[in-house]
């Protein structure tokens, strides 16, 4: 006869559990999971698994005209449409030595910084929700609504914009919309005081955000972190500023890369709201520009069958969420051979590797939602 015995109490309580965050949807972040392993509170491993709304866009590149590819391009990130087509024009108009008018240079400028502002306002209001303070959703959608109109009214488009071209943009500015935009950044920019009073000035925000999450700048290096995200931690890159397109090379004076060096969500939190002051002075700037230059061409002429000459180019530009690339491989046809997106999401998802063991799970929220990522940019 055996005689087994059983023990109930220490070598339980030592066993490691595995939890699966997701997938599910929260919000408008997509369909994630993490699988966490846990040792009673304490996040012991992390493992951001993606994948669960991968649209094959890359392998849907090749299939399409490059009149058509910018539809495809425009989704990934779905709040920041606008600059996710810029990408793709500006590669093709380089792969065709292509100059583009200079109403649609300052044109293109300002309706990405206002797509920025679009961006960021829908994190300063769903990051403060996800940690359990409602209010500021409501004045962040307000302030879209403001931007959205005019955004809905040059393009048509809500979310997906449609309105860049290989060559420019679709058609010139509707009459008076200048004004109309003007009144509009006047309008968020005199309510923006909201989010530094109602959310920073918060003491339990910033309980739940002060030192938690610290993301090194090894780390941000070792991974490809960007944005506003990397700032955070004290990387002063910034596209705009460092390797300028578009109109930024005549706006250095009014362009100011925001950094921090704690690096944790509260700082990731503040760049991203200070770079939303700045992208309303920057979208000011560009209207006053706009007012001066005299009437002329908005896009240019293209031939009916666009074909892109052989060879291969990179454009990159600074996305809301950091940097967005397009690395475009072409054979002489009429689609592209290959045209390999980075998006910014991607990089900085993985991060959550780093940054997640070592915490609690009571500060996995917090963590998550301060990379202020979109799903659809992982999975691209």
């Amino acid at each position: 006869m055996t005689e087994t015995t059983v023990g109930i109490g220490g070598a339980a309580e030592s066993t490691d559990m595995v939890l699966n965050i997701g997938p599910q949807h929260p919000s408008t972040h997509g369909v994630l999971r993490l699988r966490l392993v846990l040792d009673g509170e304490r996040i012991q491993h992390a493992e951001p698994v993606i994948g669960y709304m991968h649209r094959g866009a890359e392998k849907l590149f090749e299939a399409r005209d490059y009149r058509q590819i910018i539809m495809l391009a425009n989704r990934h990130d779905w709040l920041s449409a606008f600059s996710n087509e810029l990408g793709v024009v500006l590669a093709v108009e380089r792969m065709l030595g292509m100059e583009v008018p200079e109403r649609a240079v300052w044109m293109r400028t300002l309706l990405a910084e206002l797509n920025r502002v679009l961006n960021h306002l829908m994190f300063l209001g769903s990051y403060p929700l996800e940690l359990g303070g409602i209010t500021p959703v409501f004045h962040a959608f307000r302030e879209r609504e403001e931007l959205q109109t005019v955004m809905e009214e040059i393009s048509g488009g809500r979310m997906h914009y449609m309105f860049n071209r290989v060559g420019g943009l679709k058609e010139d500015l509707p009459a008076g919309w200048l004004g109309r935009a003007r009144h509009a950044v006047a309008e968020v920019r005199s309510r923006m005081d909201v989010f530094d009073n109602l959310v920073l000035g918060n003491e339990i925000f910033r309980g739940r955000t002060r030192g938690v999450g610290v993301l090194a700048p090894e780390t941000v290096h070792g991974y490809g972190v960007s944005g506003p995200i990397a700032r955070a931690s004290g990387v002063d890159f910034d596209l705009r500023r460092d390797e300028p397109y578009l109109a930024y090379g005549e706006l250095q004076s009014t362009l100011k890369v925001v950094t921090r060096e704690e690096g944790d969500c509260l700082a990731r939190f503040e760049c991203l709201l200070e770079q939303s002051h700045n992208a309303l002075d920057l979208a000011d700037a560009c209207m006053d520009r706009i007012a001066e230059l005299p009437p002329g061409p908005i896009n240019q002429r293209l031939p009916k069958v666009l074909k892109a000459p052989e060879g291969t180019t990179y454009a990159w530009t600074e996305n809301p969420l950091g940097i967005n690339g397009y690395y475009l491989v072409s054979k002489g046809d009429k689609t592209p051979y290959r045209l390999k997106l980075r998006s910014a999401s991607f990089n900085n998802i993985q991060a959550l590797v780093e940054l997640l063991p070592g915490t609690l799970v009571a500060d996995m929220v917090a963590i998550l939602g301060s990379l202020f990522f979109v799903v659809g940019d992982i999975d691209k």
